[in-house]
């Protein structure tokens, strides 16, 4: 049981340095309309994972409220929402294709504060495996442990081209190819770190689960809207990220009802 729960928290990770590892033998920065595309077909994974990963549990193990069970998923969704809006305030951060940093004024240098903008949106995904593995550990028959290694996959194979949109854009700008690979890599690091004190916190309060999984899906909800969706919409070619989007969607979908 520790062996499947260790994998399901590094996995998402690896996808990550596997990801900015293209740094180390691709010549070219990525094409924008690619990164569009990735950026779109990353954010219909995590609407996907929100919704059936992480909202429909909470709301089948608070079924006992009857019809009053979709208020812990309401209250955790929207604690999920504000704390990654007090983050996205209080620490400064750079988004890709962005001239202007977000958060508090800062003299980071830019590659720190983009790093420090994908370690932000990596955060939530990590606190969903987390919490996905602890409810799976609880004894929760609504979570499996495939379907917890589905949403583990599934961020896992986001976080690839997440890895690369990072880590190319780096070399672009003159960094070298090691740092930029070590970067992107770094990015991806908060999330087994916070999958396993999400694990940790769940252990100790079993009965806030519902609210802990909805807490996870308005977190990632949050970056899709405030930083996914926009980079997928702007100028021309805006149906690419679209239909990209949708095919996320369908991908985690599939995994999560195929092997949940």
């Amino acid at each position: 049981m520790q062996a499947q729960v260790l994998q399901g928290i590094l996995l998402p990770f690896l996808g990550t340095v596997l990801g900015s590892a293209c740094v180390l033998f691709m010549r070219n920065n990525l094409n924008h309309l690619v990164q569009r595309a990735l950026t779109g077909f990353a954010a219909g994974v995590m609407v996907a994972a929100s919704i059936w990963s992480l909202l429909v549990p909470a709301m089948e193990r608070s079924a006992s409220m009857g019809q009053w069970a979709f208020v812990p998923a309401a209250a955790g969704f929207w604690i999920g929402i504000l704390f990654l809006l007090l983050l996205d305030r209080t620490i400064p951060h750079l988004h890709m294709n962005s001239s202007k940093a977000e958060g508090p004024r800062s003299r980071l240098p830019k590659t720190t504060m983009l790093v420090l903008a994908v370690t932000l949106h990596n955060l939530p995904e990590g606190m969903a495996v987390g919490v996905v593995y602890a409810g799976w550990l609880s004894g929760d028959a609504g979570i499996t442990a495939m379907g917890a290694l589905a949403l583990s996959l599934g961020i896992a194979i986001q976080n690839f081209p997440e890895g690369a949109i990072i880590s190319m854009p780096l070399r672009a700008e003159g960094t070298s190819r090691k740092k930029a690979f070590f970067s992107g890599a770094v990015s991806g690091a908060v999330e087994p770190a916070g999958a396993a004190l999400t694990i940790l916190a769940a252990e100790q309060a079993v009965p806030l689960l519902p609210y802990l999984l909805s807490f996870a899906a308005g977190a990632m909800v949050y970056v899709v809207v405030e930083e996914l969706i926009p980079e997928t919409s702007q100028g021309r070619h805006s149906n690419l990220g679209t239909v990209l989007f949708a095919l996320g969607f369908t991908v985690m979908m599939a995994l999560d009802v195929a092997l949940g």
